[in-house]
């Protein structure tokens, strides 16, 4: 197998940057790396391409490890010829490999291995055999009879032969391939209810559809159910269809009355050995297909929750809504730092209001706050209110906003918010998260594993081995993408950078903790078991502001540094005419297009040059807040009616459809059939997480804690 060929084919990229990106990643280097560094060996390719092209690389090297094992055990059987060997080399999938390779796998006891240990396969390769026969089937049958063996009949051998023939069939790649291929493109799944309480799937009581319509989220949905016990699932076909399919391929008219012994084996083998694991195969394909899609649909949630725009230099005012234990506080300043804590009960059913606006007020003016965080959990509408009658005094000086508070109580009790505040409740610390999510929602997001985000569905039905690879690599290219502070980064932050990892990051943080902070990115050099390779990958993620060197706070590598600083030589701007802003960067493709000529560096490279000295220390999340004007009244599930029209925050995208708070404390879903006029693919092509919309209540079901909501509002 030529693994540049297939990889080349399969994902549309030309040969030549296949070879270099799997020469690349064979070196030891990262995926951002290559991504954001080596873009003249790849042709540009985004880094969510090469992580996929990186996945498939590991299969093929799997699948030729594997294909290299089974010539290497069919050949010590003796059994190895040509046809076999090309069969197995053109094999693509483990599946069709698998598949060849079952006839000569060893077996455990069946009824098969039985009958061949009665002496019964020359019988079974008889009855099997198209040239014309003279000897009467029973009549040579009889010749197997063996009372020792327990072959006590002719009915007996003829049974035994069948079973053989059966298993043999079973056994036949072309079969399994072919009746695969029907139950997904024809196969039906039925589901029956299995007790009076379904809970919240009453609709899988008595339901049939298509295998190859079905939506990823209704096979999550069957799948839960079936293994909770609420309902038993089945995979229906056209069974006589195949088995016709099967008699055709392997009877012959020159088989005369071999044909009904033929025939027996044949639906044998079908409803014995062959449907039912086919069908489990095909059951376990359609489910991690929707695995897939979910997981694919949960990284993209988190990607838009991770990038996020930040909110920095404001101090922070964090705000953990509670009703019987009351709201906590946490005052953060403009770097995150802890600055003040505080409990109050202005809710339900303490509803000491007057002591807890004087203990804000008195906060605010301490401290000098600038914005309120509250978390969007339990009692968020009322703190919510609160807080707005609060603060309405100071005529706009001090704003508020509702952010996601998901995972908050995970970071809390974690060891790593223990190392943080050693001495803070545990009650407190989720509080300080809520304020610092506001600031920069991925510097805070990163110390929270990401299946505890809430913005995923069914993740614990999901392989979690395959869930944690994708969303690491989510959270691993949004940090890369952002880059991050070498002197005042989080270990968790830290963790996520090419080529550092957990060991080199606390490595870091204990070298800027002895030394007072980083000078320069060239010192990473001198941070313990940081080597030239760790350098070389994490370097161009790494900020220094402090810097004397304006290129270290630019996604600039250090390897491009000379090219910087001839680029701008070119150009005619001297370093100090553009650390001063005196002069800017202009934008004319064709020069730049020259000037990577004159100079020596692949085009690509100098655009990215050009574009950070445009806007040094940039960052690339968007600036901008805003937050939704939730109607006063409207507090609880009872207070929703049907065809109001308010206005709600996404919190979760799914593929069927999205889930808007509108500050009740029960999201309603907004099915994607009611998010456009025009055809949607996905969800995701009509909102993005955090979005702010404004919807119309279809339908409240209060039994079932479920609100319908539409964004199709106008002319209705």
């Amino acid at each position: 197998m030529d693994l540049v060929d297939v990889i080349s084919k399969e994902f549309g990229i030309k040969q030549e940057y296949v070879r270099n990106i799997i020469g690349l990643i064979g070196e030891g280097n990262t995926i951002p790396f290559i991504a954001r560094y080596r873009k003249e060996a790849t042709g540009g390719i985004d880094d969510q391409i090469l992580a996929g092209l990186d996945k498939r690389l590991e299969y093929l090297k799997g699948l030729m490890e594997r294909k290299a094992e089974i010539i290497r055990i069919i050949d010590e059987q003796g059994k190895l010829d040509e046809m076999i060997k090309e069969m197995i080399e053109r094999a693509l999938s483990l599946q069709e490999l698998e598949d060849i390779y079952r006839p000569f796998r060893q077996k455990k006891k069946t009824r098969a291995s039985v009958a061949r240990q009665k002496g019964l396969e020359p019988l079974a390769l008889f009855l099997l055999d198209e040239k014309p026969y003279v000897k009467d089937i029973e009549t040579y049958a009889n010749e197997f009879t063996d009372e020792e063996k327990g072959v006590m009949t002719v009915k007996d051998a003829l049974s035994g032969a069948m079973d053989i023939i059966a298993e043999m069939i079973s056994d036949n790649a072309l079969f399994r391939k072919i009746i695969r291929e029907n139950l997904m493109r024809g196969g039906i799944i039925t589901t029956k209810g299995k007790t009076d309480d379904m809970a919240a799937y009453d609709m899988y009581r008595d339901y049939t559809e298509p295998a190859r319509k079905i939506p990823p989220h209704r096979i999550l949905a069957i799948n839960r159910a079936n293994k909770e016990g609420y309902i038993s699932m089945k995979l229906e076909t056209n069974e006589t269809a195949d088995i016709d399919h099967i008699k055709s391929r392997i009877i012959k008219k020159t088989h005369g009355k071999k044909s009904v012994y033929l025939e027996e084996a044949a639906s044998d083998a079908y409803s014995r050995l062959i449907l039912p694991s086919v069908s489990n195969e095909v059951s376990n394909s359609l489910f991690e297909a929707a695995a897939e899609k979910a997981i694919e649909i949960f990284a993209k949630n988190l990607k838009q929750l991770l990038m996020s725009p930040p909110l920095r230099g404001k101090t922070v005012l964090g705000l953990d809504p509670a009703y019987r234990t009351g709201c906590k506080i946490a005052v953060v300043d403009k770097t995150g730092k802890l600055l003040d804590t505080a409990v109050i009960y202005p809710t339900p059913p303490q509803n000491r209001t007057d002591e807890a606006r004087e203990a804000i007020l008195r906060l605010i003016t301490k401290h000098q706050v600038d914005m309120i965080s509250i978390g969007n959990g339990t009692a968020t509408k009322e703190a919510e209110i609160f807080i707005i009658e609060t603060i309405k005094g100071l005529k706009g000086k001090v704003r508020h906003m509702v952010v996601n508070e998901a995972g908050a109580s995970v970071y809390s009790a974690s060891k790593l918010a223990a190392e943080e505040f050693p001495k803070l409740d545990v009650s407190l610390r989720s509080a300080v998260s809520i304020a610092r999510r506001l600031q920069d929602p991925l510097a805070e997001l990163v110390k929270i594993d990401p299946k505890s985000l809430g913005v995923g569905q069914y993740q614990h039905d999901m392989n979690q081995k395959r869930l944690g690879e994708a969303l690491t690599f989510v959270v691993e290219s949004c940090v890369n993408t952002v880059g991050v502070d070498l002197n005042t980064a989080s270990v968790s932050l830290l963790t996520y950078i090419a080529g550092i990892g957990p060991l080199l990051a606390k490595n870091i943080i204990e070298y800027r903790n002895d030394k007072g902070g980083f000078k320069s990115r060239n010192e990473l050099l001198k941070v313990s078991k940081l080597g030239p390779k760790a350098y070389e990958q994490s370097a161009g993620f790494l900020r220094v502001p402090e810097s004397r060197n304006l290129l270290d706070n630019t996604a600039v590598h250090p390897e491009s540094y000379d090219s910087a600083l001839l680029f701008l030589d070119k150009l005619g701007i001297s370093y100090d005419e553009l650390l001063m802003q005196k002069k800017q960067i202009p934008s004319d493709d064709t020069l730049f297009s020259k000037i990577a000529m004159q100079i020596g560096i692949g085009y690509p490279t100098l655009m990215d040059i050009a574009k950070e000295l445009k806007k040094p220390g940039r960052d690339p999340r968007e600036d901008g807040h805003k937050t939704p004007e939730f109607i006063a009244g409207i507090i609880s599930f009872d207070d929703i009616k049907e065809g109001m029209i308010l206005d709600g925050v996404v919190r979760n995208i799914t593929d069927f459809g999205a889930f808007v708070d509108i500050g009740v404390h029960q999201d309603g879903l907004v099915h994607i059939s009611q998010m456009s006029r025009r055809y949607l693919k996905s969800p995701l092509d009509a909102v993005s997480l955090g979005d702010i919309v404004k919807v119309r209540v279809l339908k409240v079901e209060p039994e079932r804690k479920r609100i319908s909501l539409s964004m199709l509002i106008e002319n209705t």
